[in-house]
């Protein structure tokens, strides 16, 4: 049964937005391209998502769950993005691409490589008609090199980064991240480098090629794992929920449920074991220091796992949070959608939709007093605006539009009046 979700509070009448008359032409499609883009629309850019019509983008179709047609994966990354189909086999339909290129701040896309070169929209054949404009490729292995022809995807990254060989426990088998993290985090560092390309277009008078790929975003988050490798040339292993292994950081039970607790330094260990545990003898003698606790990390763990189960999860936490111990509860989805987090910090909502009535929405987790996140819009229908977007961006007239849709340039996607 779907959870029932708040109306959501509209943002300060009047307020500005941080990137009005900002367009963007949205070449994108499944997770890390609509991410990068999403932010962009969130914050006022004019975001134009571009679609095949026999479709659309891939993740409409996603199994995870959906609401009149629509998956969750689709719904979750476009939101505030106006849609029109276009089938750029179609000479015309590339014609109608290079306009709203013309007109645009910012492209970003994601095809395999050298799909945008063969319909003549890559950044080498627009960029010298239109010097200001940014251009954003986003793929597995970059746009140039020995690797730019292969396909990947985010787990092969996570696999072939070293990424996942973090995760896991040490006797079992390297674990890929459930949620797509390097797609996500690749989108997010997209949008990072779009804007500071932007700013560098306020100072320098000229736009240029961003380059955001997966697997050097899968690369640089080994983080520290990886420094430590390069420093010392010692291969880091997975150390399951307790990172170096420390006994003090990890997952523990209670008599009735699951909880994390980040005792990372000596100071918090000692007021875990004497103001919460009443253990003051695990403080001196083998468990004395951080180095000695993690030497005798199996005994020392097994000692907290039985002190633990004595009481239950929720006595155990509030001690804790009373003493000021890094502690939460080991949620599950369904727990951490309607935590008191979740819901106080009005991180859900329910927004309309043109076909399902309304549908979830989860707030983008950037804040702006000055200028907030637009109300948000529901991901658009395929094509739904392409209509709207020929004749207001363009300046189209019917008969154009018509001839465009005689042409087959939109598929057989009903031109809707927007």
């Amino acid at each position: 049964m779907r959870p029932k979700l708040p109306g959501r509070v509209p943002r300060e009448k009047g307020a500005p937005t941080a990137l009005d008359g900002l367009l963007v032409v949205d070449f994108t499609r499944v997770v890390a391209g609509p991410a990068c883009t999403q932010t962009l629309a969130d914050f006022g850019a004019n975001v134009i998502k571009i679609e095949n019509p026999e479709g659309g983008d891939d993740s409409r179709h996603y199994e995870h769950a959906d609401l009149a047609g629509e998956s969750a994966a689709f719904i979750s990354l476009n939101r505030n993005k106006r849609g029109i189909a276009l089938d750029l086999t179609k000479p015309e339909a590339c014609a109608v691409a290079r306009e709203l290129i013309a007109r645009a701040d910012v492209v970003v896309e994601n095809f395999s490589s050298g799909v945008m070169k063969k319909y003549g929209l890559d950044y080498a054949s627009v960029a010298p008609h239109h010097p200001r404009l940014v251009y954003c490729s986003i793929s597995a292995y970059g746009r140039k090199g020995p690797f730019a022809s292969r396909p990947g995807f985010d787990p092969i990254t996570q696999a072939e980064s070293g990424f996942m060989s973090l995760n896991g426990f040490a006797d079992g088998p390297p674990v890929r991240t459930g949620p797509p993290a390097v797609d996500m985090l690749t989108g997010m560092s997209a949008c990072n480098a779009i804007l500071l390309a932007l700013l560098a277009r306020d100072k320098l008078g000229r736009g240029q090629h961003v380059e955001v790929a997966l697997f050097d975003m899968a690369l640089g988050m080994t983080q520290f794992y990886g420094m430590a490798y390069l420093m010392s040339g010692v291969n880091p292993s997975r150390q399951g929920n307790s990172p170096n292994g420390s006994p003090s950081v990890g997952v523990y039970h209670g008599s009735d449920g699951p909880f994390y607790i980040a005792c990372a330094n000596d100071r918090l260990y000692r007021r875990l074991v004497v103001e919460v545990m009443n253990r003051p003898d695990l403080v001196s003698g083998e468990f004395g220091d951080r180095r000695s606790r993690t030497a005798g990390r199996d005994k020392l763990r097994a000692i907290l796992t039985d002190v633990f189960a004595t009481d239950t999860r929720e006595n155990w936490v509030a001690r804790m949070k009373a003493a000021n111990i890094p502690v939460g509860y080991l949620r599950t989805v369904e727990e951490a959608f309607n935590s008191p987090e979740a819901r106080e910090r009005h991180r859900v909502s329910e927004i309309p939709h043109p076909k399902a009535g309304a549908v979830p929405n989860i707030e983008t987790p950037l804040n702006l007093s000055l200028t907030p996140a637009i109300d948000p819009i529901a991901a658009p229908l395929l094509g739904q605006h392409t209509r709207e977007v020929l004749h207001d961006t363009l300046g189209y007239d019917e008969a154009r539009i018509a001839e465009l849709a005689e042409a087959g340039v939109f598929g057989k996607v009903l031109v809707t009046a927007g």
